[in-house]
């Protein structure tokens, strides 16, 4: 099969067009006739040499595609799923049973840039047949990692448990993720404010759904959030006075936003960060997290034993894919490149100039 792989560390030259064994699924596992792939930042870090995929995954990128079922490994169970929210369990709607020839879509631990794949058959999601393979890529990354590190909770370290009625801060609001996390805390009822970097990305977040916009070259966001809650929010949900801020941050930072962050959230406030765009250390005033019980948590979907993965997705296809479906969650797909253009992609994402995610276009390399 065709595949991208990283020639060695470095820049999007190092991404070249080879030839790769097709994979044989193992037990649990499907075999995916890949038709599309998404683009992460995750892809360009591991592309620089700062992100290596977890122990037995593929050293091809891409955390994310959409294609068909082509063949199913020997049946075994799917790992036990680890639960990560809710007030109901799996168990409360079906889980999906693959076959070949089904359409899916799929979060991956690597291997995504390539014309086929190998994934715990408990990492799928089924995709109805009007909806585009291009579109179907762009979400499998997107709504876990949100929902996961947003929405899910209450259990320790299993997501910041965001309410209706409530704050969000999304960092990158123009972004794959942003985009995703607007619509998301639109239809979960909470409140969102974004941080961009241009006027064309705040119109289009403001045209998405979210309730207050920040230019982060312009305006110091821990003062502008602390404005717009405070006008927005006098009061908490005991009918006490609320300090201003935002209830959860979902961040892609890091350390260069760490100590604004935390002072950014109100009383009880949790920061989730999923990124290091802004370094990895940091100093902060310990006292400040006690004194206001706030809180900070940090994961990476990628490393995450496949059972809480599994159970991720699960909750993503009781939860967040019927408001897919119904249209009030919406891909939002920037471009779409063939695979061999993968550096190209991959440029889009760190130039800053894509809204939304991109996607690979891999149909054309099985011709």
């Amino acid at each position: 099969m065709r595949a991208i792989e990283i020639s060695e560390p470095g820049g999007p030259e190092q991404l070249r067009l080879t030839d790769r064994p097709k994979p044989v699924p193992g037990p649990g596992e499907v075999l995916v006739r890949v038709a599309a792939a998404g683009v992460n930042r995750a892809d360009v870090l591991q592309r620089q040499g700062f992100y290596n995929p977890p122990p037995g995954a593929t050293d091809i990128p891409g955390l994310e595609v959409a294609g068909t079922v082509e063949a199913l490994g020997t049946p075994a169970p799917v790992p036990a799923a680890t639960p990560v929210s809710t007030g109901t369990t799996p168990a409360d709607t079906p889980e999906y049973a693959p076959a070949p020839g089904d359409r899916v879509a799929a979060l991956l631990s690597g291997g995504g840039y390539a014309e086929y794949v190998t994934v715990p058959a408990g990492q799928l999601i089924p995709l109805p047949d009007d909806m585009s393979f291009t579109d179907a890529a762009a979400l499998p990354e997107v709504l876990s990692t949100v929902y996961s590190n947003v929405f899910a909770g209450p259990e320790p370290g299993s997501g910041a448990h965001l309410a209706a009625g409530q704050w969000l801060l999304v960092h990158g609001g123009g972004s794959g993720i942003g985009t995703c996390a607007i619509q998301m805390a639109r239809v979960f009822g909470a409140k969102v404010a974004v941080t961009v970097g241009s006027a064309r990305k705040a119109e289009f977040c403001r045209e998405l759904g979210a309730d207050a916009v920040i230019d982060y070259k312009t305006e110091d966001f821990v003062a502008r959030i602390k404005e717009i809650t405070a006008e927005a929010s006098p009061t908490d949900a005991f009918g006490e006075p609320r300090k201003p801020g935002a209830d959860v941050i979902f961040d892609v930072i890091g350390a260069k936003y760490l100590e604004r962050n935390i002072r950014a959230l109100t009383t009880g406030g949790r920061l989730s960060i999923i990124g290091l765009q802004g370094g990895v250390k940091a100093e902060i005033n310990l006292n400040a997290l006690m004194r206001e019980r706030k809180s900070v948590m940090g994961t990476t979907l990628r490393a995450r034993p496949a059972g809480q993965k599994a159970a991720i997705v699960s909750e993503v296809r009781r939860r967040v894919w019927p408001q897919v479906l119904a249209g009030a969650i919406r891909p939002i797909v920037h471009r779409v490149l063939p695979l061999g253009e993968a550096g190209a992609a991959q440029t889009l994402l760190e130039d800053g100039t894509s809204i939304g995610k991109v996607v690979l276009d891999v149909a054309d390399a099985h011709a």
